[in-house]
């Protein structure tokens, strides 16, 4: 992947690491200037790594899948919200392409390391880690770190290299190669979704060492300070207004947010609000009241199943009791995390990060569990095994339908009593997941492949969209969401395409195509799908690709003040682009990843289709989603349209891909053999 080097100066390198875990080699590429102009970098520069190494048809967990790790273009430059990094790989869990995205300080300290990525090739026979700076790249022995978790491989590591040092890792979860692993960076941020840590795991990688000191030359930095002081500014306003919000208050919010004859559209500076002063457990109560959140394994209605006397038992007020200080991830302004010291006979050493939204519905509205401190004892237990609490939490609630309807008897689960609600158990069942021990060996892959071992009918109570368990937003409240989950190239994300999205971002003051949203809109219009609405998801999925390219925080084109990214990106590559310009750019990323997927033989229509349950089927008879019922086939019909995709295939039409620039990049309809 040599090419003409890229000059210095416009925010990237123009290098990438590669370490082949087999030789025990390790090298530089230049991927040249073309590829930074096509596709910026970040989870960009990935996909065009992966369709070149990777072999259609390869084991995700074998030596010939390839494990990406990209930061963005603007990280580390100064533009605000620009910590995140975007680790790639064929999922093990999906088959399809797959990527998570994570925030922290690994990102700038990679980036200081003289690269615009770092691409893992091949597998060791022993466990080791990888260790770089911008002088040197070494592959090490870790057999000392091998059945650690991901908190004490991080406090081991940086003992060895000191503080300087930032770590991704994984743990038992990701050692065990199970379905639901992530890597892990900064004692609780998570690159989750897709298995990841699993890829990580069979690589026989326990952890990738960061230790960057040079900072990357960029076009214009004075005008990225300037752009990013004044955006500082704008969103510092309103703050007074905070601690006006707490658990019931919130909670009474969502009921009036309820769809009901018609929906108003979300303002952007409340969000600011809430998230800088809870973060996203802001949403615990209010998404169990409006409709927000899944409840009884997607098959409960919250104010009935888990009414606001129980939500408010975990809502942001309950959560934040607990928070020592504010946690915000690199060249963040906002600070949603948050530090927890829980009380000593919950049994969490030391300090702990605050548990997310989706980890809170995950263990509460999900399983109808309002036991606080059994939620906080899984965030810790998770985020110290590296694994995904959104799949772990749907797993658990699979096994829980599955027990209740006979299908797993007190005998299969050990002694465990898995009713709804019940913390104390819920605890002990997520142990032997993280361990692979009895049921949860069975269930450590995830739902799929535990409906599968079980049978007997299980499958109907696996609420998963193409092997990814199904995230904790209901798209019969914002229907955006269901694109997101079955027809994006990496299934079952929540942070990709919404309609809530598009109302925080305000997309339609930056680009071209993208479509007005009403402040107000009928109830009966909201659950129809449009050529509209379909444009305004598209734009919105291209839109996050180019986040992803330039590393910035979804949540930070969420808060409102207008943030300046199409401005960051000229001042950091020198270009004079135009908003449409970048946002083909968006596009063509999202194209290229579709590609991989067709010509894994993947058509996301069929492969990646939600289960019955998150399109309302059938429809619920009381609460907010009564009577609703997505039509997936209409959704389809359109969104393929759009992409420019043969509906049989999936495949999209070559002079839309030559357009893209994309022509020579035909995927075959299967995987050769």
């Amino acid at each position: 992947m040599r090419g003409t080097q890229r000059k210095q100066g416009n925010g990237v390198w123009g290098k990438v690491a590669f370490v082949d875990l087999t030789t025990r080699s390790t090298w530089l590429e230049d991927p040249g200037e073309e590829i930074y102009e096509k596709f910026l970098g970040g989870i960009g520069l990935s996909a065009r790594i992966m369709w070149e190494r990777i072999k259609a048809g390869c084991d995700p967990l074998g030596p010939e899948n390839v494990l990406c790790f990209t930061p963005g273009v603007l990280t580390d430059t100064g533009a605000l919200f620009s910590g995140r990094f975007t680790v790639s790989a064929k999922s093990p869990a999906s088959h399809s392409w797959g990527d998570a995205n994570c925030g922290g300080y690994f990102a700038p300290a990679l980036k200081r390391c003289g690269v615009d990525g770092l691409v893992i090739l091949g597998q060791s026979e022993s466990p080791v880690y990888i260790i770089m700076d911008e002088k040197e790249i070494r592959i090490e022995d870790a057999a000392f770190l091998w059945g650690k978790d991901t908190i004490e491989t991080e406090l081991l590591l940086k003992e060895e290299h000191g503080n300087r040092a930032q770590v991704a890792c994984i743990g038992p979860a990701g050692e065990k190669k199970s379905l639901m692993a992530g890597i892990f960076t900064d004692r609780g941020r998570t690159a989750a979704r897709g298995g990841l840590g699993a890829v990580m795991g069979a690589k026989k990688l326990k952890a990738v060492v960061a230790m960057g000191n040079t900072k990357v030359d960029v076009a214009n930095r004075e005008e990225i300070i300037r752009l990013s002081r004044e955006y500082a500014k704008r969103l510092k306003k309103l703050r007074r207004i905070q601690p006006y919000f707490g658990d019931k208050i919130l909670g009474l919010v969502g009921r009036l947010t309820r769809p009901g004859l018609f929906y108003m559209r979300q303002p952007a500076d409340l969000w600011r609000l809430i998230l800088g002063k809870f973060g996203t457990c802001s949403l615990n109560a209010l998404s169990a009241e409006s409709g927000d959140s899944p409840v009884k394994n997607w098959s409960g209605v919250g104010y009935k199943d888990f009414p606001l006397r129980a939500s408010h038992k975990i809502g942001p007020e309950s959560v934040i009791q607990f928070e020592r200080k504010k946690y915000g991830c690199a060249s963040c302004p906002l600070r949603c995390g948050g530090i927890m010291v829980t009380p000593e006979d919950w049994g969490i050493e030391g300090e702990t990060h605050k548990p997310e939204y989706e980890t809170c519905c995950a263990f509460s509205t999900l399983l109808v569990n309002n036991d606080l401190k059994s939620i906080f004892i899984i965030n810790d237990m998770l985020n110290r095994a590296g694994m995904d609490t959104i799949s772990c939490g749907g797993t658990v609630a699979f096994a829980i339908e599955c027990y209740e309807n006979g299908l797993l008897s007190i005998k299969d689960t050990e002694g465990l009593d898995l009713r709804w609600g019940n913390g104390t158990d819920i605890v002990k069942l997520v142990e032997k997941i993280i361990q692979r021990e009895g049921i949860g060996d069975i269930l450590a892959d995830g739902v799929k492949v535990a409906s599968q071992q079980i049978g007997k009918g299980a499958e109907a109570y696996a609420v998963h969209c193409g092997g990814i368990e199904a995230p904790m937003h209901d798209p019969k409240f914002d229907p955006g969401f269901l694109a997101s989950y079955g027809l994006v190239p990496a299934p079952g994300r929540h942070t990709v395409i919404a309609y809530q999205y598009l109302e925080l971002q305000r997309l339609e003051k930056i680009f071209s195509k993208a479509p007005k949203i009403p402040m107000v809109t009928s109830r009966k219009s909201r659950f129809q799908y449009d050529s509209d609405k379909i444009e305004g998801l598209a734009v919105d999925a291209f839109f996050k690709m180019l986040i992803d390219c330039a590393g910035i925080c979804l949540f930070g084109t969420q808060v409102g003040g207008q943030m300046p990214i199409i401005q960051w990106l000229n001042a950091a590559t020198g270009r004079d682009l135009s908003p449409d310009d970048y946002l083909t750019i968006g596009e063509r990323v999202f194209q290229f990843r579709h590609l991989f997927n067709t010509r894994e033989g993947i058509n996301p229509a069929k492969d990646f289709k939600p289960h019955p349950r998150i399109c309302g089927d059938p429809p619920f008879k009381k609460g907010p989603a009564r009577g609703v019922s997505l039509s997936y086939e209409s959704l389809v019909k359109l969104f393929y349209e759009r992409m420019n995709w043969d509906m049989k295939t999936g495949q999209a039409r070559r002079g839309y891909l030559e357009k893209l620039g994309l022509g020579d990049m035909l995927a075959p309809s299967s995987p050769p053999k």
